[in-house]
């Protein structure tokens, strides 16, 4: 008889169960880091061709490698190419070694005996050495119409791709880098509500200007039609302390979503959180001070990236010598505090205490009021009496 042990870890084996502790890697729309795992297919060939029309933007965002590769192949392929015509003109004339030449025979390039020769002129040509060895007579025209031609073609691949190597180089992206988001969202109370917190910092002391924070929910949903929306999106608004627009993004800031009847999140809770199945895609806009250039910085988070009932650490202190200290050690890392279960379980224990407190705010009120004594008789008094008078 096979034991109840052997039979589970008999299924764990076969994929039917999960073991304690463990859940499957949820594939992401945003990675952590920011990049889109997304892919396209069954696009017409015809298509293709738009990415050689946008010829600018394809070198820019091809990988370094290839980068690289065509910087070797660019140079390399146009000295051969200059070389073979250098070597068909010496040729044409009869500058070669073993060709039949004439007394008084006038060359068109000294020192262009072969095919080796002709490649060191073309590279010597282009890339302006000028060893002194081999140069025109300038007896020859179209010498000299071609040595125009190969100067001009190098310019242009010198500046094409030394602007290549620059925009890649001076990426937005790469200002993104050093902007990172906590590891893990919290959800605690903040000023009252229950709110969604994240925490974000900028690694370096130049500031993003004109800083903008938002999110989306992505998740799968069914439309009354019976249509299945894979990437159904929705808004998430964040806010900071400082306000919403235009940060004075100097110093990590927590930003925080307030979970109410308007937010996605409001049938949560911290039981259900672990289950769902969504992604939370959080994006900072804004401008670097020293380059003026736009950058957008994301990432993402799903529901196992989630705690409920946490709240992040204090990384902010102030030096004894004034000087504002952050502490990224305890960037992520968060501590158990006093949640409500749910939403409606803190809109419950809201509402009783603020029934409770109108119970004693009447309670109070009829202290200092008193109560009517129902037997008191009220007298008219018309004539007073001066009782200073002896």
């Amino acid at each position: 008889m096979v034991s109840l042990s052997s039979y589970r870890m008999f299924q764990v084996l076969q994929g039917h169960i999960q073991p304690a502790g463990h859940r499957s890697c949820k594939t992401r729309l945003v990675t952590k880091d920011g990049r889109c795992n997304i892919e396209f297919g069954n696009i017409e060939y015809s298509n293709h061709f738009a990415y050689l029309l946008d010829f600018w933007t394809t070198f820019v965002e091809i990988r370094w490698r290839f980068v690289l590769l065509l910087f070797v192949a660019s140079f390399t392929g146009s000295w051969f190419v200059f070389s073979l015509l250098w070597y068909w003109i010496a040729q044409s004339n009869g500058d070669l070694t073993g060709q039949n030449r004439t007394d008084g025979h006038v060359q068109c390039i000294d020192n262009v005996n072969g095919l080796t020769t002709a490649f060191l002129y073309s590279l010597e040509t282009q890339t302006t050495i000028g060893y002194g060895g081999r140069a025109l007579t300038g007896h020859c025209t179209g010498t000299v119409a071609l040595i125009i031609i190969q100067s001009l073609i190098g310019v242009f691949i010198n500046c094409f791709m030394c602007g290549v190597i620059l925009a890649k180089i001076s990426l937005p992206k790469r200002r993104a880098k050093t902007v990172t988001f906590s590891d893990t969202a919290v959800i605690c109370l903040k000023k009252g509500s229950l709110c969604l917190l994240i925490r974000v910092a900028n690694l370096r002391k130049t500031l993003l200007i004109g800083s903008q924070i938002y999110g989306k929910l992505l998740r799968t949903t069914t439309t009354s039609d019976g249509d299945t929306i894979i990437l159904d999106q929705v808004d998430i608004d964040f806010m900071v302390d400082a306000g919403k627009d235009n940060l004075f993004f100097v110093c990590p800031m927590t930003l925080y979503h307030v979970i109410n009847t308007s937010s996605p999140f409001y049938e949560l809770s911290a039981d259900s959180l672990p289950h769902q199945d969504f992604e939370l895609v959080v994006f900072l806009d804004g401008t670097a001070e020293s380059t003026s250039s736009s950058c957008q910085v994301r990432t993402s988070y799903i529901p196992q990236e989630m705690k409920w009932g946490f709240s992040f650490l204090p990384i902010i202190s102030r030096t004894k010598t004034g000087k504002y200290h952050v502490d990224f050690s305890n960037f992520s890392k968060s501590v158990r505090v006093t949640t409500p279960h749910c939403v409606h379980c803190f809109e419950t224990d809201a509402d009783q205490r603020n029934h409770n407190s109108h119970n004693r705010e009447n309670h109070n009120n009829q202290q200092k009021l008193g109560i009517d004594n129902l037997g008191f008789q009220v007298i008219d008094i018309h004539d007073s009496v001066d009782i200073t008078k002896m």
